[in-house]
């Protein structure tokens, strides 16, 4: 049982008064309780992807601490407007979230989460220095403070199909970007015919989506978001050179690019339809235990390629998430004690190879490296480890939701074929500045 169980179990084990407040939000949200331990239940707000992973927490939590989950599950790009709303509106529905972690300094700043930096340093129980070194600071820290824990690593990696690279004279996945547009090329060439192509791009107008596209370049190609003062760069040649490249790859994409997001991404790659793709290490989870996938032992995984100048390949956190604490929820003691449970190597490493798929990849070095993820799935432990040092990760501090939204507007142009890839940096680094100083 973990410490957190325990803390949890020591304070049922006092009579409480039991008062139900009826929620507003989502239908299906139980109550919030007006005073700290008077009711035994956590309303959760959660994305659509962790909808499976919810079911497992809930369970679990439940079980162990007689603590009922109540799970709320909202699009990927609403949680964090509909968590700021709920708190700045008085509802106060919502007594924990885990919002993309870009989101965390906006969010601080809105005054919907709670400061947890004392806690955090003050309880040795939540093992801090077991989390990711290069997740644990981006997922948390905004101006020197702790906002959360994480909650989903969320790196993405290159998958690729064997069978379509063999059929097509290729032996090794692309190192570079140069060579993952080069035998797009050739396999969208030889095969569309047949509805087979190149790759797929998350090109739909998301940060989240289109905007992870374009990270994963920046990584490969060496840039950066922002220099070691905080200063935009996103314009250096660098970030144009990986733009470019995400523009020459859209000719051999699945159709349409621009349209294209996770559903209809995973779908292709499932079906056989794609050599290419980049995603979440839990595709690999998904490739072997999805009833549509017709991928079972046919796929690899591989670093994601570098680019230009750089030899180095790099991880790149283009969408995790964070556990954090609703401002004014009236259970803060609860709502910290779950997500020291949740956030727990125990439950990460439980999360990583569960089956059905719950979309979580590694958090902490102890899951990433357990005999139990390994042994299911050595490959996707293997590319993981590329998050262990010098991750690529969005600004999170103040301004940096709006940043990265302006950012997904020029990219989109970009894939529109109006702007050229250095016209869009130019644009979103003078938006930049502005915003993030």
């Amino acid at each position: 049982m973990s410490a957190s169980s325990r803390r949890i179990l020591r304070r049922l084990a006092v009579p409480a008064t039991l008062a139900v407040t009826a929620l507003a939000l989502a239908s299906c949200a139980s109550g919030s309780a007006s005073a700290d331990g008077d009711d035994q239940e956590l309303t959760v707000l959660l994305i659509s992807s962790h909808e499976g992973a919810s079911k497992l927490l809930a369970e679990r939590y439940e079980a162990e601490t007689g603590v009922k989950i109540n799970p709320v599950i909202v699009p990927y790009d609403e949680i964090g407007n509909t968590l700021a709303l709920d708190q700045q509106s008085g509802a106060n529905t919502i007594d924990v979230a885990a919002p993309w972690y870009v989101s965390i300094g906006d969010l601080a700043d809105a005054g919907a989460i709670q400061d947890l930096t004392d806690w955090i340093e003050s309880d040795a129980d939540l093992q801090t220095d077991d989390f990711i070194p290069s997740i644990y600071d981006p997922y948390s820290l905004v101006d020197g403070r702790r906002y959360g824990l994480p909650f989903d690593g969320d790196t993405h990696v290159l998958f690729y199909n064997k069978e379509i690279l063999a059929r097509n004279g290729f032996t090794q996945p692309p190192a570079t970007w140069d060579e993952y547009v080069e035998q797009s090329r050739t396999i969208t060439a030889n095969e569309s015919a047949n509805g087979v192509y190149g790759n797929v791009i998350f090109g739909q107008k998301s940060p989240l989506i289109l905007g992870a596209s374009f990270a994963n370049r920046l990584a490969g190609f060496g840039g950066e978001f922002v220099d070691a003062d905080g200063k935009p760069v996103i314009n250096s040649p660098e970030a144009i050179e990986a733009a470019q490249s995400l523009a020459d790859s859209l000719a051999s994409a699945y159709p349409t690019p621009a349209e294209t997001a996770f559903g209809e991404g995973n779908s292709a790659w499932y079906a056989g339809n794609a050599a290419f793709i980049e995603n979440w290490t839990d595709l690999g989870v998904g490739s072997q235990t999805n009833p549509d996938s017709t991928v079972k032992d046919k796929w690899g995984v591989t670093l994601l390629p570098v680019g230009g100048e750089n030899t180095t390949s790099r991880a790149s956190l283009v969408a995790g998430f964070t556990w954090v604490v609703a401002a004014n929820t009236a259970k803060t003691d609860l709502a910290r004690d779950f997500i020291a449970w949740a956030s727990s190597s125990e439950v990460n490493e439980e999360l990583l190879v569960a089956d059905p798929q719950t979309g979580i990849d590694p958090n902490r070095i102890s899951s990433l490296e357990s005999e139990a993820y390994g042994t299911a799935y050595p490959d996707l432990q293997r590319v993981n480890r590329a998050t262990l040092d010098g991750a690529l990760a969005w600004p999170t501090g103040k301004n940096a939701t709006q940043a990265a939204e302006v950012l997904t507007d020029e990219l989109a142009k970009l894939v529109a074929g109006e702007v050229t890839a250095e016209e869009a940096l130019d644009a979103t680094q003078a938006e930049w500045e502005e915003l993030l100083g």
